[in-house]
């Protein structure tokens, strides 16, 4: 279901964007200033790129998080810390309703954990050897829980789609931008003049930048959601102590790439490096939790 609500979502760009273009007399504007640029085209092709982009890192990011992390993955338990995190994911992704995941202990000495994967039941859920290390299992249940509930929220589908939505926009942008300069202000009339590449690469840069800002503010308002939803799973007291436990190591580290948006922890910052961060401050997070004590306990 969520993989059409993909394919839906990349339809229902396309056809709204058309009907602006209509609306607004775009293509007329262009071409009484003597811009030759097919809008359609450009959409469509913008669309199979930025959201084939999304789309193909969703579907291997599984595959990607077990050769770029080292994720061992659990599937006969050799030890008693194994098969309590095999039990704990199991029961937690039972009340959750999804199908269980595959669980796996990737190499790092921060305390971190994500879950990634293009199926609610067919997800992955990764803890560090450091988390195993510097939380008890109360905090450890808590992190489990808020990666299942990730999971459950089907996280890792909306973000690809609302990744795939501003790829689209920056790349048609762009390079709309990049034509209008060339055609209008340098007056290249056959091909493209060097204007159009060097304006093309500087709008999709800045571009990119904006879009980052608001892929990474969706990030962190359901990293809210996740934390409820750990608290739920575990117990609020749990989740509160998990996050309390992370915020006593000085700089936690987010991890790498795409496995960033769903890791328990996320890097520190202020003022303008803020708004790029995966993950809202910790005190934010305990303090919306703690708001909300007397809703699970």
């Amino acid at each position: 279901m969520r993989i059409l609500l993909f394919l839906a979502t990349n339809a229902a760009v396309l056809v709204l964007i058309s009907i602006v273009f209509q609306v607004l007399g775009i293509e007329g504007i262009l071409a009484e200033n003597g811009v030759d640029l097919n809008l359609q085209a450009l959409l469509v092709l913008s669309a199979v790129i930025g959201f084939g982009g999304s789309f193909i890192s969703l579907a291997i990011s599984k595959f990607m998080a077990k050769r770029s992390m080292g994720v061992q993955i659990i599937e006969k338990p050799r030890n008693n810390t194994e098969r309590w995190l095999v039990e704990t994911v199991r029961a937690q992704a039972e009340r959750a309703g999804i199908g269980m995941p595959e669980v796996g202990v990737f190499p790092s000495p921060e305390p971190n954990a994500f879950a990634t994967g293009m199926r609610r039941d067919a997800a992955l859920v990764a803890v560090s050897t450091g988390l195993l290390q510097h939380m008890d299992a109360g905090e450890v249940e808590a992190v489990l829980g808020h990666e299942v509930s990730h999971v459950a929220n089907g996280d890792m589908v909306t973000m690809g789609l609302l990744q795939g939505v501003v790829n689209t926009f920056v790349i048609f942008l762009s390079r709309v931008v990049g034509h209008v300069v060339d055609r209008v202000v340098f007056r290249t009339e056959r091909g493209y003049g060097p204007a159009y590449f060097i304006t093309t690469i500087a709008a999709q840069l800045l571009l990119s930048i904006l879009a980052s800002m608001i892929v990474m503010w969706f990030s962190r308002r359901r990293e809210f959601r996740a934390d409820d939803g750990g608290a739920a799973l575990a117990g609020r007291h749990k989740m509160v102590a998990a996050l309390r436990a992370l915020q006593r190591r000085s700089q936690p580290e987010d991890l790498p790439g795409e496995f960033a948006a769903f890791g328990i922890s996320g890097g520190m910052g202020g003022g303008l490096k803020k708004l790029f961060l995966s993950h809202p401050p910790l005190q934010e997070r305990i303090a919306a939790l703690e708001a909300n004590r007397g809703e699970t306990l």
